[in-house]
């Protein structure tokens, strides 16, 4: 089963933008959650993966959970690599 992957974004924020470039140009599919317009998401973040930062991107997968926060292209890679 692949991962489970969300991207916590903010309105506004270029480094989400970048992100969200970053990962369709990868072919990786990804949900958004936009922290701006939903509460939920923004209460998901904090409680759930206690990040405040946009982007956190958020890999539900069967060995666990990887959180990388901020655009980090070479974590990204390294990570998008080895799985």
């Amino acid at each position: 089963m692949p991962p489970k992957i969300f991207l916590f974004t903010q309105s506004g924020c270029l480094n989400c933008e970048v992100m969200k470039i970053f990962l369709e140009a990868k072919g990786i599919a990804f949900e958004e959650r936009n922290m701006s317009c939903d509460d939920a998401a923004r209460a998901e973040l904090l409680e759930t993966y206690h990040c405040r930062t946009a982007p956190t991107l958020v890999i539900l997968a069967p060995a666990g959970v990887e959180v990388i926060e901020g655009f980090d292209p070479d974590r990204l890679d390294r990570f998008l690599s080895a799985a």
